[in-house]
């Protein structure tokens, strides 16, 4: 939601928990806008790049092996998650569940967009784009090893084509390094005709036990 006041590729980085019912108020800075519940910042936004080597696409059949071995799928930390939570109904959230490719370089799901996802020409609302990047993200920092619980710290994305609902899409995740708490990762969408639609990195940070 902070990104659709950035023009172009985005970067946002989540500062507090966003607040459930509560209206954030949207204070434009030089570089960009901050979200704020009073004087607390939630959220920071501006311009950014996203320059990733993407690997190639999986497919949408690889993608489709992949979640069913998604490894969430029967204890999940939050079960009602709007993307991954597998306690969604049809309909209800987007039903994401990524798991290893064949090869296990990365994690992938397939993903057919909802119709309440879409603005009235068809095309998915860009917020749903960049959800559908978050959480595939998160979920293949599984690779990097032992990873206790985790939140997302940072998040930029560029969406390069629009997404239509009723078609099917891949999403894939790869890690790209560790950094002690820090966990970095990137994510992609692309048509089922190997167009890349999107493409995000990630921040992720290990919570501590203090946390």
């Amino acid at each position: 939601m902070a990104a659709q006041y950035i023009d172009g590729p985005a970067e946002v980085t989540l500062r507090l928990p966003p607040p459930l019912a509560q209206p954030l108020r949207v204070q434009p800075r030089a570089d960009g806008v901050v979200l704020l519940v009073e004087n607390e910042v939630i959220a920071e936004a501006h311009p950014t790049t996203v320059d990733l080597h993407v690997p190639a696409p999986v497919g949408i059949e690889h993608a489709r092996r992949a979640s069913s071995r998604y490894p969430l799928i029967a204890d999940h930390p939050f079960p009602t998650c709007f993307v991954c939570g597998p306690e969604r109904e049809e309909g209800d959230g987007l039903r994401l569940f990524p798991g290893p490719v064949d090869d296990g370089s990365m994690y992938a799901a397939s993903w057919v967009p909802e119709p309440s996802l879409g603005r009235d020409d068809g095309a998915v609302r860009d917020e749903f784009i960049w959800a559908a990047l978050d959480c595939p993200s998160g979920i293949v920092t599984d690779l990097f090893g032992d990873v206790g619980l985790i939140v997302l710290g940072r998040m930029a994305a560029d969406i390069t084509c629009s997404l239509t609902v009723r078609f099917a899409y891949t999403v894939q995740a790869w890690p790209l390094e560790r950094e002690g708490r820090k966990l970095r990762t990137a994510s992609a969408i692309f048509s089922a005709g190997g167009q890349l639609c999107a493409v995000a990195r990630t921040v992720w940070i290990e919570l501590s036990p203090r946390d």
